[in-house]
């Protein structure tokens, strides 16, 4: 095992012992949905820095893979979805944090009527050696994890999540990015790295990155401050910089008519003489009427005179044509 796993491993078996609230970021969002009732110290170990569990992702029948159980709360979130024995497999390589959770989720079940235990399987397990069969899941899912990994473990990590997800799943992820590449003498701190501050890449890596292992399509659903480091708080930075929190959604699908398809919130209106325009693409955009396209489908769509192009809101609905 690398030196800094070690140390992140160190770190979280710390936080399932103690809950740590500076520890990613413990105000994560927690679904209000009916009858759900979380327990508390789940809600202390709420080690997140976004959320990863969206109902509109989960059909009946879904089974989710969720990658670092953390105290339990996103595989409880997940399991109100799903509501069936092992439809809920949570991963993670601490002991103390499978323990702990274990403990969380039986206190979820008492106060839950609808859930029971047998509905999340706490697998020993890592990032890097996922137990779950080739095309197996129908979702994964990950929550400010994989921005501790080094770029080539990085690789690992998504080419086992593209590995076990079936054709057309899709991986949820959560994770902190920075506006510019961070020093390596910062990087190279394996205590900032476990903490989920400096491992972060650029939001152009980051989802170059997750097209690289083999996504087509990916939904930048949210983009949100996440931490603001100080040059006084660490010396190492010559300016300050703000790190934000994206949440994504990548699907195992080919690759679109411009290549893997983004998107980030962009829109195209056509604003000219006929009811509608068609592209070369098979894309159809009706006049005056705004409709999500790929960034990469924008850069083309700019060309035309009669078409209006709005900026990325990095909130993404996911109703791309193209």
């Amino acid at each position: 095992m690398n030196d800094y796993l070690q140390t992140v491993e160190a770190v979280y078996a710390e936080a399932a012992k103690t809950p740590d609230a500076e520890l990613c970021c413990t105000q994560s969002p927690v679904w209000r949905l009916p009858d759900l009732k979380i327990p508390e110290r789940m809600l202390a170990m709420n080690y997140g820095c976004g959320s990863t569990v969206h109902p509109r992702d989960i059909h009946e029948g879904a089974t989710v893979l969720y990658v670092g159980v953390g105290g339990g709360l996103e595989a409880l979130q997940f399991a109100y979805l799903t509501r069936r024995p092992g439809s809920v497999l949570a991963v993670d390589p601490v002991a103390e944090m499978r323990e702990q959770a274990r403990i969380n989720l039986e206190e979820a079940a008492r106060l839950n009527s609808w859930f029971q235990t047998d509905f999340v399987r706490l697998l020993d397990g890592d990032a890097f050696h996922l137990p779950a069969e080739n095309n197996s899941v129908s979702v994964v899912a990950q929550n400010c994890l994989f921005n501790i990994f080094t770029t080539g473990d990085l690789q690992r990590a998504l080419g086992e999540v593209f590995r076990v997800l079936r054709i057309g799943g899709l991986f949820s992820t959560c994770d902190p990015v920075t506006p510019v590449p961070l020093p390596e003498s910062l990087a190279d701190d394996e205590r900032l790295r476990a903490r989920c501050i400096s491992g972060c890449l650029t939001i152009d890596a980051y989802l170059g990155a997750l097209t690289d292992a083999g996504f087509g399509r990916i939904e930048v659903r949210s983009r949100s401050p996440y931490r603001y480091l100080h040059p006084r708080e660490y010396p190492l930075l010559k300016e300050p910089i703000l790190l934000e929190s994206i949440e994504a959604a990548a699907y195992k699908v080919p690759d679109g008519f411009d290549g893997p398809e983004i998107l980030t919130g962009r829109t195209a209106i056509y604003f000219g003489d006929q009811p509608s325009f068609t592209d070369q693409s098979g894309t159809v955009l009706r006049r005056g009427i705004p409709q999500e396209v790929s960034d990469a489908a924008a850069a083309r769509l700019q060309k035309h005179p009669d078409i209006f192009l709005t900026p990325s809101t990095w909130h993404s609905k996911g109703t791309a044509c193209c």
